[in-house]
């Protein structure tokens, strides 16, 4: 019980202490909400941004491999060096279809530059293409919003089929249904057989599939000789079976296309073999700017915010010095004394957090709306915040307590 009073007295002596000097209370708060503002910022960006990296992850997989003139992971003063390599090719993937055993599935794209698609009078310029093989779907786990993917015959075949994401469907047809609708391409029909399910922004993404056109492979190659030098390049994926480990399917990828590709056992390989926890490594270190970044800006807050705390409380005790007299001499011990100060600090500096953490919350909708991202402010970043508040609390009023527990009850009486 005595705890408890304590504690309620602490918090309606912090509220006094607030409304006696509004000027000086803001001051002092202005302190520790901004640095609040800034760390949790930071920290709340961060978590958003590796959020949607997670998402791409687990969108695309992360028991792919791809095979690419370049290292992901190198830097670019080599270039020149891997643009001289032959990109992946679809007799590539044919081999390693072939000789794999501990891949599940494997495919083969092209990306072809942007076309003109007209649907009656609407027409959309400059539309990204792909072509695809038939694993396409199930490595990169598409999902439709209406549709399907194309059958085994119209792969082989490279019948008129396409599928389109669902921003270029609203932009060509608007609220008409596009499946079976015919659009022209370079001249041809393709019929939409599928529409994509929205994606919105990734940071990750092998493509954009919002605004693509997804044909066959075989349908490629009647609008574009999908081996010149006119094509965006291609992508050759290839996804490990259940329980197989990443590394033994990059060896043996490796070994199948040193073999086809007649490499020389000194000879350096003339491709690459990529996955996308390579690129964690540089977000990890963006990250860990960032964070080092807000939490540099917000200390310096942080700490002007803590000696405006500590001044309030030095002040709170030299404005109360008779009364802790009085309850010293009426038998209140040195811990009781000492924590209702601390409480009082901390109490203030929660406060001023609250108000933080209230515009961090505001900022960040704002930021939402504005960039068309979702940036939220999660429960572990609002514990962080009050916990910080606390420790800084503890900190700016351990010596005013320190110094109001120490005082001669006598000689406190007198003042």
């Amino acid at each position: 019980m005595m705890f408890i009073k304590v504690i309620y007295e602490s918090i309606i002596q912090a509220f006094q202490q607030l409304s006696a000097n509004k000027l000086r209370s803001f001051l002092s708060l202005t302190g520790i909400s901004i640095g609040i503002i800034c760390v949790i910022s930071v920290l709340s960006a961060v978590d958003s941004l590796k959020k949607n990296i997670s998402g791409s992850f687990e969108k695309l997989g992360n028991d792919v491999l791809y095979v690419d003139r370049s290292p992901w992971s190198e830097e670019g003063h080599e270039w020149w060096k891997y643009m001289r390599r032959p990109q992946p090719s679809y007799e590539d993937l044919q081999i390693l279809k072939e000789k794999l055993k501990l891949a599940e599935k494997a495919s083969f794209s092209v990306y072809i530059p942007g076309r003109t698609l007209k649907w009656n009078s609407n027409s959309v310029e400059g539309a990204y293409m792909v072509g695809v093989t038939e694993d396409y779907g199930d490595i990169f786990n598409l999902e439709y919003q209406d549709g399907r993917f194309f059958t085994p015959f119209e792969m082989s075949t490279g019948s008129n089929r396409a599928i389109i994401g669902s921003l270029l469907a609203e932009s060509l047809f608007g609220s008409i249904d596009p499946i079976g609708k015919e659009v022209k391409i370079k001249g041809l029909d393709f019929q939409i057989i599928g529409v994509l399910k929205k994606e919105g922004k990734s940071l990750i993404s092998i493509f954009q599939f919002d605004e693509a056109v997804m044909i066959s492979y075989n349908a490629a190659r009647k609008i574009i000789n999908v081996k010149s030098q006119y094509t965006w390049g291609t992508s050759l994926n290839v996804k490990a079976k259940e329980g197989v480990n990443l590394e033994d399917l990059r060896y043996e990828v490796t070994g199948v296309l040193r073999g086809f590709r007649k490499i020389n056992p000194r000879e350096e390989e003339n491709f690459s073999i990529n996955q996308l926890s390579m690129i964690t490594k540089v977000f990890e270190e963006i990250f860990g700017v960032l964070n080092l970044v807000g939490l540099f800006i917000g200390g310096f807050s942080i700490l002007v915010g803590m000696f405006s705390v500590a001044n309030i409380m030095f002040v709170s005790v030299k404005e109360r010095t008779s009364i802790i007299g009085i309850k010293k001499a009426l038998g209140a011990r040195q811990s009781i004394i000492l924590l209702e100060f601390l409480i009082e600090s901390v109490v203030l500096c929660l406060i001023g957090a609250v108000i933080g953490l209230l515009i961090v919350i505001g900022v960040l909708k704002l930021a939402s709306v504005a960039f068309n991202y979702d940036i939220a402010l999660s429960s572990g970043n609002i514990m962080i915040a009050l916990l910080l508040a606390i420790f800084i609390g503890v900190l700016s009023g351990l010596i005013p307590a320190w110094q109001a527990a120490r005082l001669d009850p006598v000689e406190a009486m007198r003042k």
